[in-house]
């Protein structure tokens, strides 16, 4: 089942047309999300997330659009699942049919999918992860890059070269030749007791559990946590490299190039992203 506009249909119905702006323009952002035990975790802050970015692209953010009445929506696409089934939840938001690059208006329309995860918390995933640059094409560094708007194309012609070369994932460069993210979430590196991740004017997004791992180490002495550049020179110096994001948490990447990390420090963090999820 899907939750379009309010309407509980089969995912294989007839619910969108080839006039859909978010297919012919990519006109629509997306969160995702999961629940766990009927409860969407860090909601609060996906849906902060979620109203800066439609407002960012000059959407009508219609009055209903409340953080209750949106966790309703969700809760009652997954209301059949048991409390034993955690989901990962995908909401898109795009403008409403009309117009060519200009819209006709600004008004707009939901779509909220869901399926199962494995796990109910965020699992480490300590197995072979080795990831490599992909430098065909670069990350802009504008506020655009920060959300999660639907042109991915970049994701996904980077995934199709990690898959074709044997890779797990790859990292993405900006138009600096800094190193900004990975192909599905934040990079963060590891360098003694120093944790770094780049900053958002470097065009990385503007992750949830990235949000969440800066709220952790601030309270913790063990780090000294630094928002800066990163080279694509520091990656082999790196004790540590971990990618973030809302639906896997903590991804330790085991290899780049010739260089094998550790996974101590993800480890650490981890427990602390759990405890989080659970009293968000």
């Amino acid at each position: 089942m899907v939750n379009y506009n309010g309407q509980l249909l089969e995912k294989d119905s007839f619910y969108l047309n080839g006039n859909n702006r978010g297919f012919l323009y990519g006109d629509a952002l997306f969160e995702n999300l999961r629940v766990v035990n009927r409860k969407v975790i860090f909601w609060e802050d996906h849906y902060l997330r979620l109203m800066s970015s439609m407002r960012v692209l000059r959407m009508e953010i219609p009055m209903s659009f409340t953080m209750e009445f949106l966790e309703e929506e969700i809760l009652r696409l997954t209301s059949n699942n048991s409390d034993e089934n955690p989901t990962r939840i995908r909401i898109t938001i795009f403008r409403n049919n009309g117009g060519y690059y200009k819209p006709e208006g600004n008004e707009i329309s939901y779509l909220i999918e869901a399926e199962f995860l494995a796990d109910s918390y965020y699992i480490l995933n300590e197995g072979s992860y080795e990831v490599e640059l992909f430098k065909d094409f670069t990350l802009s560094k504008n506020m655009l890059s920060n959300h999660k708007t639907t042109n991915r194309i970049l994701n996904v012609v980077g995934s199709i070269y990690a898959s074709e070369n044997g890779y797990d994932n790859c990292l993405l460069l900006n138009d600096s030749k800094s190193v900004t993210e990975a192909l599905d979430g934040n990079i963060f590196l590891v360098k003694g007791n120093i944790l770094k991740t780049p900053p958002l004017e470097d065009g990385c997004i503007k992750g949830i559990v990235r949000k969440k791992i800066l709220e952790i180490v601030k309270n913790l002495k063990t780090y000294e946590f630094q928002v800066k550049s990163i080279s694509p020179f520091e990656l082999q110096q790196a004790d540590e490299l971990f990618i973030t994001n809302s639906i896997k948490g903590i991804q330790p990447i085991s290899k780049y190039r010739k260089k094998d990390f550790s996974s101590i420090v993800a480890k650490d963090i981890l427990g602390k992203l759990n405890a989080a999820a659970r009293l968000s």
